[in-house]
């Protein structure tokens, strides 16, 4: 495992630097062979991700770590030391935190901090802060002069009209003695405080709450995110995507490359799903926290790793989504023939539909996927069974496809009665566009009446095409009556007697539905068709 580590610095490393030459990239494609990294079960690789991470341009030998956003600008933590008089923290060793804002520049690289609030800033450790979506309530944690490793949660108010004057501060009731809470991240819609603490009743260590936000600011009592997001180690630092889809937290639980990975979870309607781990193109073996997302693709993360220029850095981050598809056939299970127009839907693992086609003339499907993700195909169409079919995205490769033949079982043909006439009903028979010759896909349907025939060696039978009523008369009853042969020519080399098969054309003379010149397509479709006929 240490081997595996000594290469997951090493890689993360190369992948700050500039301008890497075919040397570097040489060196490090041997280190992967070498140590037999990609078939290694305990090694975590992209995972599915392809980050980019630089300095954000800010660091000092001090701790920061990033706070999120406000008036455009992003707030930062840091512990660096104020005037010659300010004192040290003897639990870190470093100067005691302050809040800051800094101006983000066109590139995401920060410009030079300033104090966030003379209000809010004071002699103790400030912790991480979130507002409301009008920003004009904010959320914050503070450890008192005493205790400077325990934090309690506040809100305050910014004075309507003013530049920063924050009123009304109230310790919340969340808080109490012997335990820590921090971290607290407000939800775009403004009705979630998250936040991490110790307090007791968790899983272990630290643990991810979520409490509602009432009208007035205040906090309902919180809830536990359950076992699926937090462990017996400490589980930290929860934001949200932009669209509030995904949670994203620091874990030294789960399966990590060692101290907080960021782990991103799916939110449901049910919950959470089981986190995934961002991969060793943003993780390392040292602690990667306070991940904020400021665009689509484009963020902000805190790291200790040993190629920065003091105890917690803040990096900022780029990644490209991972393109991947499932795309196959759709396929009759006994004879493999290829099946057009069937419906194929895609469902997530919640049972939520993502997507939905028809398939082509080659009965080819696709869809788009995420890596490492369950999803559910659903098939429909006429004379099969409807299927459902598991499916998981499990690579985490760049640009993957999986393939996926889908394959149906086709229902049997029925005899009912119609009109005082005993028939062998199908589905309907296709045919290529003004041609006689029967397509493929209905090889199937004409099967199913040469099962009937053999089972019932006596039984005679009436093939009756009919086609709709565009087009000319006389065309039509030809197109018809050449249909109807070609179904009975089917069945005689499927080793029917002739004696047993009578064809015959209509054309559009006995429509299903008497439409005339207002037919709609499915009643265009409905009067085109081949109808077996029991004979006495």
């Amino acid at each position: 495992m240490k081997k595996h580590i000594l290469i997951f610095a090493l890689l993360f490393s190369a992948s700050l630097s500039f301008g890497q030459d075919s040397s570097e990239d040489l060196f490090t494609e041997n280190l992967i062979n070498e140590f037999n990294l990609s078939d290694s079960e305990d090694v975590i690789d992209a995972n599915g991700f392809d980050y980019t991470t630089m300095d954000a341009g800010t660091n000092t030998k001090y701790s920061e770590f990033g706070s999120g956003f406000f008036m455009n600008k992003f707030i930062m933590v840091s512990s660096k030391k104020l005037g010659g008089l300010a004192k040290v923290d003897k639990n870190t060793n470093e100067g005691f935190k302050n809040l800051f804002c800094l101006d983000m520049k066109e590139d995401g690289s920060l410009k030079l901090p300033l104090l966030f609030s003379r209000i809010i800033n004071t002699k103790g450790n400030e912790g991480q802060i979130s507002f409301s979506p009008d920003e004009k309530t904010m959320y914050f944690t503070r450890a008192s002069l005493d205790n400077s490793l325990v934090y309690k949660l506040y809100k305050v108010t910014l004075e309507e009209d003013s530049h920063g004057n924050w009123i009304n501060q109230e310790l919340l009731d969340v808080n109490g003695e012997g335990y820590s809470i921090e971290n607290p991240y407000v939800n775009k819609t403004g009705d979630k405080l998250y936040f991490s603490s110790n307090m007791p009743g968790g899983m272990g260590g630290y643990d991810l709450y979520v409490s509602n936000i009432k009208t007035d600011g205040s906090i309902e009592s919180p809830i536990n995110l359950g076992n699926k997001i937090n462990t017996e180690n400490d589980d930290k630092y929860p934001t949200l995507s932009l669209d509030g889809e995904h949670l994203y937290f620091s874990s030294k639980g789960h399966r990590n490359l060692g101290g907080f990975d960021i782990f991103k979870s799916k939110v449901t309607k049910n919950g959470y799903r089981s986190p995934r781990n961002l991969g060793n193109t943003i993780n390392t073996e040292y602690d990667e926290v306070a991940y904020f997302m400021a665009s689509k693709n484009k963020g902000y993360l805190s790291s200790n790793k040993s190629v920065g220029k003091g105890s917690y850095d803040i990096y900022r981050f780029s990644f490209n989504e991972v393109s991947q598809s499932i795309q196959g056939k759709v396929l009759d299970f006994e004879t493999q023939i290829p099946l057009p127009n069937t419906l194929v839907i895609l469902l997530d693992e919640e049972g939520e539909e993502i997507g939905r086609q028809i398939t082509d003339e080659n009965a080819t499907y696709t869809f788009d996927v995420d890596p490492f993700e369950k999803y559910t195909i659903k098939t429909n169409k006429d004379g099969f069974e409807d299927a459902t079919i598991a499916f998981s995205s499990d690579k985490g490769n760049d640009d993957n496809i999986y393939q996926k033949n889908l394959e149906l079982d086709a229902t049997e043909a029925v005899i009912v009665e119609v009109e005082d006439k005993l028939m062998i009903t199908v589905e309907n028979i296709y045919f290529d566009y003004a041609k006689w010759s029967i397509k493929q896909e209905s090889l199937i349907s004409l099967n199913k009446i040469l099962a009937v025939l053999d089972e019932n060696p006596e039984m005679k039978i009436e093939i009756n095409a009919h086609t709709d009523n565009r087009g000319d008369d006389n065309y039509n009853l030809d197109l018809s009556t050449k249909r109807a042969a070609s179904a009975k020519k089917y069945l005689i080399e499927k080793g029917i007697d002739t004696s047993r098969l009578i064809s015959n054309g209509y054309g559009e003379t006995k429509p299903l539905v008497d439409c005339k010149s207002k037919c709609t397509e499915t009643e265009y479709q409905s009067n085109r068709r081949i109808e077996f006929i029991i004979l006495d």
